[in-house]
């Protein structure tokens, strides 16, 4: 998105800040434990932060020693620059021991805390390995590895060298993670086996499984319990390795039997035994602090602290991180004690669990608020009246984590009250065979709140007090009864309900008591209903609409003629969830096991609900519309809202996860609004990019320009497919010797940023009658055969259920689309690839086929 980090919103200006964030820091490394701890310094308000780093090039290791391939350039340069966005300098070919360089000569020149973050620089190399060299066939990890970034990073190195020509036999020395990015490099730079060679067992292996596997995957060879012995020489190169095989005795210590010798064929040897802190002069440089019997610095693991008060450590040289994700924790945990320390100098107290700032970007300045029937809600989205508001306390937990309001679990007066039964909430079956979060579907038989119209009205007293600047929505049911909406609705309004919700839709068990659907679905008790409450209240209510009736709009007009501020679309769907194979159902209740038909909810019931909010709107323009069903994310959100929607209602969402959605939804929201205001970006479905041509995400061009015919991407096609686009690729690099990325500029609006109220209804303009589409233009398939993964759904959908449009070919199964096609879009509807078949416009007059001509009738 090209989007720039910024300060956070609620610090003061740079030149108001204390002077305390204005001391001089440093930092000694660009790794990732320098590039975590400079950021979050930054977000503190510190602006004096420099790096120092001795190579030309950011990132450390992560940069220079984990593959193109498994963690590109453009992820740490990204991470980059957004520190930089927050003001951190960085200076090249300085460090430890460079030029002079020294904690006390930092210390000298007015750095009042350093972070030191270098890594450890050098190999840990077997003593059996001494005097070897890469003309040999020997490497390290540390010579290896910074060869091949070097080769396969664009913008790491402008010198745009070849990968190191690996052949033959290859055997790897490690068991880590450093270890396996070695044995899988080896086989992308020619290597016909690579053996991954180890002294212990499967169980030890310190790696993660997902380094582990891909080596699998690739073919990588394991050989456990060896230990290397001796490198056998021939004419100046490697020709084999001799190992000892090692056990491990019954009180668990590893032992080498010098009996059991393994000699193994190898033209190149790749030692990945780890790495140290070697080089005397760093040594020398760091002093005066304290080194531990590793010969690293001595470091408190909760502060990285260092000996020396003002002197910090963290990533690889502090002993603690195996992980580049353990080095950034490091540097962010540096940070605060950092700030913690620098404060103290100044007399400032700051607490010792650590509280550090969020990430902002000019995203997070979006005003999402919106005013609806005189309310301000600080965002849209709030709890539907059900499930996520079934007690006070969890809405008082939903407000603390962000959402904007609340509707509460619909209650009633004492006399109607209700007992549950159990089960009574289960999953969906519209999913299939998926299980745990991510349900598209819930099926429930749950009444009303089981908790008294005095505990809800105590309830809202509290919250209000609470929570001032958030709406709370009084949910509300009686049977048809004046005297009974009357009096309900006075009570919620003397508690502090800032407007009221009438449940005229519940869709089980309430009906029954001529109560709930029993009301919603006849236009006149709508209207009474409403005139009653508007009668007895002088807040804003709106009436639960079912979409259990055969025209809502009418439901909705007889609403507001009642004197409704507006209403929710729409309440759970009725329906039969499903039956065993013994016929039974579930939910089953009791020893009969009996079931009801109970309401549906979730993304099942989304088109639904966007039919009921938008012909609402269209036919209703201005009146307000609480939307719910389905509404899952920023993206459904604001279908929601272009559909004609104000706010938004959720429940099935937060039953999948937890309130902590609503963050996902507020930013996701803000991000849609913000960038409909960048031309640059015109072309992206809301937080999408335009999809590239690729396979598995890796770009990849057009064969057939390549070599003037189409290959397909399975078998013995995809070897060859492989082939040409190596040799492209071999040639584009002989082409153009310089690597050089184009520089990115930020993205700067350059249109207004959209508010709530101007999307609103927004889709409207676009949804109408049958009568109103266009017949005479029509479209056309148009299958990305570079994209396509020959898997022929599109062929055997459009074969048994459409026109029979698709050929396929029995040999290379690739589809083309034939004239036959009526662009009925179901090849693109089962595509497995996004975006590998596109409807694009037809060149031809459509000329529908009718099976019989028109003037003639079948014969009889």
């Amino acid at each position: 998105m090209n989007i720039p980090q910024i300060r956070n919103p609620s610090l003061p200006p740079l030149e108001d800040m204390p002077e305390a964030y204005q001391v001089k820091i440093a930092l000694l490394g660009a790794g990732p434990a320098s590039l975590s701890c400079a950021s979050f310094l930054a977000r503190l308000g510190y602006s004096n932060i420099t790096i120092f780093e001795k190579q030309e090039y950011l990132g450390g290791l992560s940069m220079s020693e984990i593959p193109q391939f498994r963690l590109p350039y453009d992820v740490v340069n990204f991470e980059a620059k957004l520190m930089k966005d927050l003001g951190v300098k960085i200076i090249f070919r300085k460090g430890l021991a460079v030029d002079g360089m020294t904690l006390r000569t930092l210390k000298e020149d007015g750095y009042k805390a350093v972070f030191i973050g270098i890594g450890l620089p050098e190999p840990n190399r077997d003593s059996i390995f001494q005097g070897l060299t890469m003309n040999q066939g020997f490497y390290t990890s540390k010579d290896f590895l910074p060869l091949v970034a070097m080769a396969s990073k664009p913008g790491m190195c402008a010198c745009h060298s070849p990968l190191p020509s690996v052949h033959g036999t290859v055997i790897v020395l490690g068991a880590g993670d450093t270890a396996f990015d070695c044995a899988t490099s080896a086989l992308r730079c020619g290597a016909r086996r690579v053996f991954v060679v180890f002294r212990k067992g499967f169980t030890h292996i310190r790696a993660v499984p997902e380094e582990m596997e891909l080596a699998k995957e690739e073919k990588c060879e394991f050989l456990p319990f060896l230990s290397p012995r001796k490198v056998v020489l021939k004419g100046g190169r490697i020709v084999a390795m001799e190992f000892v095989r090692t056990e491990q005795d019954s009180d668990g210590n590893w032992r080498e039997d010098e009996d059991q010798v393994v000699r193994l064929k190898a033209d190149v040897v790749i030692s990945a035994f780890g790495s140290i802190l070697s080089d005397s002069k760093v040594r020398e440089a760091m002093a005066p602090i304290k080194f531990n019997k590793w010969g690293l610095p001595e470091v408190d693991p909760e502060t990285m602290q260092t000996s020396e008060p003002w002197v910090f450590a963290g990533g690889d040289v502090g002993g603690i991180a195996n992980t580049t994700v353990e080095s950034v924790n490091d540097g962010k945990q540096a940070s605060w004690y950092m700030h913690r320390y620098i404060q103290s100098l100044y007399g400032v107290a700051v607490s010792t669990a650590p509280e550090l700032p969020l990430f902002y970007t000019p995203i997070d300045l979006v005003d999402i608020s919106v005013e609806m029937a005189g309310l301000k809600f600080p965002n849209p989205f709030g709890l539907a009246s059900a499930t996520p508001a079934t007690s006070s306390s969890m809405i008082r937990r939903a407000f603390e984590a962000g959402w904007g309001f609340a509707v509460t679990k619909t209650f009633s007066l004492d006399k109607d009250i209700v007992t549950n039964v159990s089960p009574r909430i289960v999953r969906g079956t519209t999913s299939g065979p998926l299980y745990g979060p991510g349900q598209g579907s819930f099926l429930n038989i749950e009444l009303i709140s089981e908790k008294t119209a005095a505990y809800w009205c105590k309830s809202i007293t509290e919250l209000k007090a609470d929570f001032p600047n958030h709406v709370l929505i009084a949910s509300i049911m009686c049977s048809y009864n004046k005297e009974d909406w009357t009096e309900l609705s006075k009570m919620a309004e003397v508690a502090g309900a800032d407007a009221l919700e009438l449940n005229l839709s519940c869709p089980h068990g309430m009906g029954e008591r001529g109560m709930g659907l029993a009301c919603g679905q006849d236009p006149e008790l709508v209207r009474n209903i409403c005139r009653w409450v508007r009668q007895a209240v002088h807040i804003p209510f709106f009436a639960k609409l079912t979409p259990n009736v055969t025209d809502i709009v009418k439901i909705a007009m007889a609403a507001q003629e009642g004197g409704a501020d507006g209403v929710t679309a729409t309440n759970t769907v009725s329906g039969l969830m499903g039956l065993k194979a013994d016929s039974t159902p579930w939910p089953a209740v009791g020893r009969g096991l009996r079931t009801t038909y109970g309401g549906m909810s979730g993304n099942a019931i989304r088109p639904i609900a966007l039919r009921a909010v938008s012909a609402i709107a269209r036919a209703l323009p201005g009146f307000p519309i609480l939307a719910t069903g389905g509404i899952d994310s920023a993206e459904t959100g604001l279908q929601f809202l272009h559909s004609g929607a104000s706010v938004l209602q959720v429940c099935s969402a937060i039953q999948n996860q937890d309130f902590t959605v609503i963050d996902d939804y507020c930013t996701g929201l803000q991000a849609l609004l913000y960038l409909k205001s960048i031309e640059e970006l015109e072309d992206w479905n809301g937080q999408s990019p335009a999809t590239m041509c690729h396979q598995k995400g890796k770009p990849v061009p057009r064969i057939a320009d390549l070599m003037g015919k189409k290959l397909p991407s399975f078998g013995p096609y995809l070897e060859q497919r492989k082939k040409i686009i190596a040799e492209n690729k071999i040639r584009l690099k002989a082409q153009n010797m310089a690597a050089e990325l184009p520089e990115k500029k930020h993205f700067i609006p350059k249109k207004p940023i959209p508010a709530i109220k101007d999307v609103i209804g927004k889709a409207l303009q676009y949804i109408g009658t049958y009568g109103d589409l266009c017949n005479t233009e029509q479209v056309v398939a148009l299958i990305d055969e570079e994209m396509c993964i020959n898997c022929g759904k599109c062929y055997m959908t459009c074969n048994d259920s459409g026109y029979q449009a698709i050929q396929f070919d029995p040999s290379t199964h690739l589809p083309t689309v034939t004239a036959s096609c009526t662009g009925c879009t179901l090849c693109l509807s089962v595509c497995p690839v996004i975006d590998c078949i596109r409807m694009v416009s037809r060149t031809t007059p459509y000329e529908p086929r009718r099976g019989l001509p028109l003037a003639l009738s079948p014969a009889q």
